[in-house]
C-alpha cells in the first residue's frame, strides 16, 4: 500500500464494514477497541471530548457543537459516521478532514495488528480518529456513536459530558426490538460523575435515563424541557431546532467547565455550521427549479419528520427518489410516504442495499407507484428529466441514495 487510495481498497476489502456489510461486520463488545487503544498508548486519555448517541440527530448535534467551539477560538476534533463521500470526512479537526497521507501510514504502520486481531472497520477507524486527534493536540473532541452506545468502539472514552439525543426504533437486530431495550443501549455511555445531556424527554426512556444516571451519580438535564430560546442556523430542517437546544445545554455545561464560550460564538457557529464543519445530507437543498432537497432520514422517527416537512413545501408535483438498506422494516416506513407523487426507485451501490423490484413491489401494495432503475444516478437524472421548474425532487430512503447524489 503506497497511496491513499490502495489503502482504502485495502480497508474496504478486508476489514468487515457494518454500512456495507451489515450483521458480519457488527461487533458485540470492546474487546477489540480496548486492546487497539493500548497498542496505540492510549491516546483518548490525551484529550478532552463529549460523546453524543441517540436514534436520530446525533450527527447534526454533533456538528453543531464542533461549528460553536471552532468559533469560540478551540481546536476542536469531529467524529462521526457513516462518511458520506470520502472516509476521510469521518475524521476532522476545525473542519479540515484527516489528511490522505495520514490515514496511508497509520494503516500501513498498523496493518498486522488489525489482521492479527481481526479489527472491524469501524474498530481501526475509531482508533485512527483518537490518535490522529492525540498527536495534533486538539483542545476538545466531539465524538458520535456509530450504533447504540453501550457496547459502540467509542464508548472507550471518559467525556466531559455524555449526550443523548433521542430513542426511536433502529438497528432492531443489534439494540433490541423494543424502544426500551434501545434506550437501555444508549444509556450505556452515561459515566459515573460525567454530566448527561437528554435531548428529548420521551416516556419510554425518562424514567430508565434518570435511573441509571443517578446509579452513576452524573447530573441530567432534560434539554428540551430547559432550553427556551434558540437561535437562526444554517441546517434547515425544521428537525434541527430539538438538536439545537441539546447543543445548547451542552453549550451551557461546557460553559461551567471553563470553556470561553460567548452567545455571539454561539450565534456564528450555529450559522456557519455547514462551512465550519463540511456537514452534508440534512435537509440540503441541492438545487432550484426544480427544486431537489437531499436528507438521510432513513427511520421511522426520522422520515416522519422530514417527510411531514416535505408536506408543508410548495411544489406543482412531487417526485421521489427512494433507495433503503435491507433491514428496514418498509411495512412500518412506507405508509409515511405520501401516494401522490412519482416514485423513482432504485438500490445503492453497497451489499446491503435492498433490490430495486422489491423495493418497488413492496410500495404498490401500498399504493405508491414508480419505475426502477438500475442505478441511484439512472434513477435521479429520470427524475431531473420528467420534472418542470416548479416542481420538487426529493432523493432519500438511505445515507448510500443521498451519499450517490451529492
Amino acid at each position: 500500500m503506497t497511496n491513499y487510495n490502495q489503502t482504502l481498497d485495502w480497508m474496504f476489502s478486508r476489514l468487515p464494514m457494518y454500512q456495507r456489510q451489515g450483521a458480519a461486520a457488527y461487533k458485540k463488545d470492546l474487546s477489540n477497541t480496548l486492546a487497539l487503544l493500548t497498542h496505540l498508548k492510549q491516546p483518548q486519555e490525551n484529550f478532552l471530548s463529549v460523546h453524543i448517541a441517540g436514534t436520530n440527530g446525533k450527527g447534526s448535534t454533533a456538528h453543531m457543537l464542533a461549528s460553536i467551539l471552532q468559533t469560540a477560538g478551540y481546536k476542536v476534533g469531529l467524529y462521526t459516521s457513516p462518511h458520506l463521500k470520502d472516509f476521510r470526512d469521518r475524521i476532522k479537526i476545525n473542519g479540515k478532514s484527516v489528511t490522505k497521507q495520514y490515514v496511508s501510514s497509520f494503516v500501513r504502520e498498523n496493518r498486522s495488528f488489525f489482521e492479527s486481531n481481526f479489527l472491524s472497520f469501524f474498530e481501526m477507524t475509531v482508533g485512527m480518529a483518537f490518535n490522529y486527534f492525540s498527536k495534533n493536540k486538539v483542545d476538545i473532541a466531539v465524538v458520535e456513536v456509530g450504533m447504540g452506545g453501550r457496547l459502540d468502539s467509542t464508548n472507550t472514552i471518559t467525556p466531559l459530558i455524555s449526550v443523548i439525543t433521542n430513542i426511536g426504533l433502529d438497528h432492531q437486530k443489534f439494540l433490541g426490538g423494543s424502544l426500551e431495550s434501545i434506550a437501555n443501549e444508549k444509556a450505556g455511555i452515561i459515566k459515573p460523575n460525567v454530566p448527561v445531556v437528554i435531548g428529548q424527554t420521551q416516556a419510554h426512556s425518562k424514567e430508565l435515563f434518570s435511573s441509571v444516571a443517578l446509579a452513576n451519580n452524573a447530573p441530567i438535564y432534560f434539554a428540551d424541557q430547559l432550553i427556551k430560546q434558540v437561535y437562526p442556523t444554517d441546517l434547515k430542517g425544521d428537525y434541527q431546532q430539538l438538536n439545537m437546544r441539546t447543543v445548547l445545554q451542552t453549550v451551557s455545561i461546557l460553559s461551567s467547565n471553563e470553556f470561553d464560550i460567548s452567545l455571539s460564538d454561539i450565534q456564528m457557529g450555529l450559522m456557519s455550521v455547514v462551512s465550519n464543519t463540511g456537514l452534508l445530507g440534512r435537509w440540503q437543498i441541492l438545487q432550484e427549479f426544480p427544486r431537489v432537497i437531499a436528507d438521510t432520514a432513513h427511520n421511522f422517527d426520522g422520515l416522519s419528520i422530514t417527510l411531514n416537512q416535505l408536506k408543508l413545501q410548495n411544489y406543482s408535483n412531487l417526485h421521489l427518489v427512494i433507495g433503503f438498506v435491507d433491514d428496514k422494516p418498509l411495512d412500518d416506513l412506507i405508509p409515511l410516504f405520501p401516494k401522490k407523487a412519482t416514485y423513482y426507485f432504485c438500490k445503492p451501490n453497497i451489499d446491503r442495499g435492498m433490490p430495486c423490484d422489491d423495493l418497488a413491489q413492496k410500495f404498490a401494495k401500498h399504493g405508491c407507484n414508480g419505475n426502477c432503475f438500475f442505478s441511484v444516478s439512472e434513477a435521479y437524472h429520470q427524475a431531473l428529466k420528467s420534472a418542470n421548474t416548479k416542481d420538487l425532487i426529493f432523493v432519500g430512503g438511505s445515507t448510500f441514495v443521498v451519499s450517490e447524489i451529492i
